[in-house]
């Protein structure tokens, strides 16, 4: 685990959220150490067996990290609002923004 609480793999900078979301989405650990070229196979077969036996502390980890996901994500929206939004965007394509000159 980092300074920032985030389970890392080996000597890296890869997430163990990585490695197991592969895992989950079918892939193998070939794949996984392909789309991760800074792990090698052991690396990811060690990650992996480790995901396998520790599978409800790893769940409710990835759970936690993913609340704190939310809500950086809502924070920086609220603290940093687009300035164009996809909505606005729409509106000037269908000619209806009386602010938007072409």
């Amino acid at each position: 685990m980092d300074s920032h609480g985030v389970l890392r793999v080996g000597n890296t900078r890869v997430s163990l959220d990585s490695v197991v979301y592969g895992f989950n989405r079918g892939e193998d650990a070939a794949e996984i150490q392909r789309n991760f070229d800074a792990l090698s196979l052991a690396e990811v077969h060690a990650a992996i067996a480790y995901y396998l036996h520790n599978k409800a502390e790893v769940e409710q980890y990835l759970d936690e990290q993913k609340i704190i996901q939310e809500e950086i994500r809502a924070r920086i929206e609220r603290d940093f609002p687009p300035r164009v939004t996809r909505e606005m965007l729409l509106k000037r394509k269908r000619g209806e923004d009386p602010n938007w000159k072409k």
